[in-house]
């Protein structure tokens, strides 16, 4: 199906699945813990005790319910002190997970900033008069709640009614950045999707409750009710390929290998030797990096062995990467090239490895 789909499955295994396809390509994939585990998600709110603070700035904190978290910033807290805070990134094997005290509600339009009053507009809007419509929208939104919240307008509201902008703001006010299948939806609402598929239950508590689910009203429009959205949209198939190590890209092939310490690409050009063949293979590896990182839930250290080519074309690869990897959202930075000719990426740990969630 050419466009945007969203579908939503509920496993008997585990509360909900979501995959956000794009032209009948699997583009994203959120999968909630299977029933009765316990995972920490990035953004999530918990209660901590501050176990130990350290010389510097940082401290390591006991969660409530089991586990450790790490606050980067501990300045404001005392050792033995009861906090909430947000989970800022999931940890390495064996790692405490990052904390911090800047509890931020995300929705696909808008983020609130409680303790950081004052409205701004993403820099990426540029035309003033929007601008100021969208800032004045915001602040009409969020008036009369309390003096110390703000908000960043984001880029995705470009042109959003203010209806739907207090819409948003008044489901993030109510708490449902916490709701773990909204937040997972939250950055594939914008654009609106051609086409939402999900069980009839959800359908109808969307229906009822559009809020809840950040949409406006094109998405509410395309919404049906499919018992099984995975079967129908042929998620489970680009599950189980994304279940091996290796993925066949044009004539070749790359190989994501995560061990303890970071996740290792590896491209191979196949049975093709021509001169050209590396380059055109690391390119098409280049391009593809981001979602099949993001798929895969791999973040952290990266370095990735490219095919053989001439140095002189490392700046076409570069830039290709740099393209591909603004798109995604997922913050990540291109570290540059090894002494050993290895590519280093540094990618935050946003999500668990799909191989811990299948």
């Amino acid at each position: 199906m050419k466009g945007r789909m969203i579908a939503v499955a509920t496993p008997a295994d585990r509360p909900f699945a979501a995959a956000l396809l794009v032209d009948g390509r699997l583009e994203d994939l959120v999968l909630a813990p299977r029933q009765g585990t316990q995972r920490l998600s990035a953004g999530q709110t918990v209660t901590a005790r501050v176990a130990r603070k350290l010389p510097k700035s940082g401290a390591f904190c006991e969660l409530e319910g089991g586990g450790e978290g790490f606050l980067r910033d501990a300045r404001a807290v005392e050792q033995g002190e009861k906090i909430t805070a947000q989970v800022q990134s999931l940890p390495e094997p064996g790692k405490a997970v990052t904390l911090t005290l800047r509890r931020l509600a995300k929705g696909p339009r808008v983020i609130l900033t409680p303790g950081a009053p004052g409205i701004n507009v993403s820099k990426k809007i540029g035309n003033p008069a929007e601008r100021e419509r969208l800032a004045a929208a915001a602040a009409r939104a969020i008036a009369g709640e309390t003096d110390d919240l703000g908000a960043i307008v984001r880029t995705s509201a470009k042109g959003a009614a203010e209806a739907t902008l207090t819409r948003e703001i008044a489901a993030l006010l109510a708490g449902a950045a916490e709701d773990p299948l909204a937040a997972s939806l939250r950055d594939w609402l914008c654009p609106a999707p051609d086409i939402l598929l999900a069980p009839a239950g959800l359908a109808r508590r969307w229906m009822a409750d559009p809020a809840r689910l950040f949409a406006d009203e094109a998405s509410i429009g395309a919404l049906h009710a499919e018992d099984d959205a995975f079967t129908a949209a042929g998620v489970w198939e680009a599950l189980e390929a994304l279940a091996t190590i290796e993925v066949v890209i044009g004539e070749g092939r790359a190989s994501f290998e995560a061990t303890r310490a970071l996740v290792a690409v590896d491209v191979d050009t196949g049975a093709d030797f021509s001169p050209a063949a590396g380059l055109k293979m690391n390119l098409a590896v280049a391009r593809d990096l981001p979602r099949q990182l993001r798929l895969r839930g791999l973040g952290g250290k990266v370095l990735v062995d490219f095919a053989p080519m001439p140095k002189p074309q490392r700046r076409q690869l570069e830039e290709a990467l740099g393209k591909a990897f603004r798109a995604d959202p997922v913050e990540t930075s291109l570290v540059g090239w090894t002494s050993l000719g290895l590519f280093e990426i540094q990618r935050k740990r946003e999500r668990w490895p799909l191989t811990e969630l299948l």
